[in-house]
């Protein structure tokens, strides 16, 4: 070998160093740009966004989306959820695929940010792999889901997890899911072949707005989801006597507003007894027959309980429910309780994983904060079958599902490169 080479062999292996070190950022102009073309699928009058799944608005956005991956060099495929999934090779093919990404659909009158931001970031962070001549040894995988906010369908679909009852509900499009997948491309009725098994992908990584207002509240950067909490459901119905409200003495009255109202001072205090970052909610309330002039014969109200352990959670409601019991009886008034089925088990990120985005994270310079997902994601259906993470950005002032949501163009750019560095990581850790 000649003298003459040896120049030209440092410069490669520096820019390999650089390349797999911290040195490579993404393209925040171009990143934001795709996000605010993106946003303008479906924006109404009002400034928010009407992109609800199977609209023709979604339809569009997904034809964009798809020229934005194909642009950064993914083979695309829909699946038979209606799942875009975007395949760029690794170099090793017996390797398993790191997957990542989020949905593009909105609530009604949503915002631009949501699920957006981890969908375009993702498609960012395989562009910017691609144009510095980076690639994994992994194959990656970007998925742009399904219908999350009509109940996370897509990411369900991929684990297998959606029943066939589920289909039948009727989306916020005023399509049922069955109806709206075929719109997407996709195919309900083979759904079951294209479920995923444990062992399948490498890891799952989803990056999100907050939705919440920790970070942007503290004026930290990056947010390390612990875990996305369980949730609980319960109806209780206090049970007394309609009766006339003006001719009614006060002193024969059955009146179970009363129990009731007590009741939801009692949650307040009994959840907070506790210590942690459980919450708990009275977050609907109904008078029978619900008239001014009538005193109800029947309070019904909802009872959520949210946290990280499903044990916590039945904890805390078995205090509630000995309230509920002594509330009613001191009124002589009945009770029931009925456990309503919208049970979500705690889906807990990778230890490891954790690790790796809090870590990559402060080498960027980053301020970091270990906290629980309070609303549910699509990480949290493929935690069923591969190690998952979240990266959380700042919400401003903690606004979500409005047409005031917000993150800025910093924090976004943050947390992709955040993903970016995360993913070339494990891209080595995994082998």
């Amino acid at each position: 070998m000649t003298k003459s080479l040896f120049p030209f062999l440092i410069l490669l292996i520096t820019l390999a160093f650089t390349c797999y070190g911290q040195e490579i950022s993404v393209n925040s102009d171009r990143l934001h740009e795709s996000l605010m073309k993106l946003s303008s699928y479906g924006k109404n009058a009002n400034g928010g966004s009407d992109r609800q799944a199977y609209t023709k608005h979604d339809i569009e956005a997904r034809a964009y989306v798809k020229a934005l991956m194909e642009d950064a060099g993914m083979q695309i495929s829909v699946d038979f959820a209606g799942n875009i999934i975007g395949r760029k090779a690794g170099k090793n093919p017996s390797l398993k695929p790191i997957a990542f990404g989020s949905h593009i659909d909105e609530v009604p009158n949503g915002g631009d940010y949501d699920g957006p931001v981890g969908s375009m970031g993702s498609i960012e962070v395989v562009k910017t792999l691609s144009e510095k001549g980076i690639q994994t040894d992994h194959p990656l995988e970007v998925i742009i889901f399904t219908n999350e906010e009509g109940g996370v369908v897509g990411s369900r679909a991929l684990v297998g997890a959606l029943s066939k009852e589920a289909l039948q509900v009727v989306s916020s499009s005023g399509f049922t899911q069955y109806e709206g997948i075929k719109l997407l491309g996709g195919n309900p009725d083979r759904i079951p072949e294209l479920k995923r098994n444990v062992g399948d992908l490498a890891a799952f990584l989803e990056l999100h707005i907050e939705q919440g207002g920790n970070l942007y509240s503290e004026k930290l950067d990056i947010g390390v989801v612990e875990g996305i909490v369980a949730i609980e459901w319960w109806e209780f119905s206090f049970l007394g006597k309609a009766n006339h409200a003006g001719t009614t003495p006060m002193n024969m009255r059955k009146d179970p507003m009363l129990p009731a109202a007590k009741f939801v001072l009692a949650v307040n205090e009994i959840v907070n007894s506790y210590e942690g970052r459980h919450v708990g909610t009275v977050g609907k309330i109904q008078a029978f027959p619900g008239a001014g002039n009538v005193i109800p014969g029947e309070i019904k109200m909802t009872l959520e309980i949210r946290d990280l352990s499903s044990e916590k959670i039945w904890e805390i409601y078995s205090q509630i429910e000995k309230s509920a019991k002594s509330l009613a009886s001191a009124s002589e008034i009945g009770l029931d309780i009925k456990h309503i089925e919208v049970a979500s088990k705690p889906a807990l990120a990778d230890p490891m994983i954790r690790e790796i985005i809090k870590s990559q994270a402060e080498k960027l310079g980053f301020t970091t904060k270990s906290l629980p997902s309070g609303a549910g994601h699509d990480a949290q259906e493929m935690a069923r079958i591969a190690p998952m993470g979240m990266i959380f950005i700042p919400s401003k002032d903690g606004i979500s599902h409005a047409p005031e949501e917000f993150s800025t163009k910093e924090d976004i750019a943050n947390g992709t490169n955040v993903l970016m560095n995360t993913i070339l990581e494990l891209d080595k850790r995994l082998k």
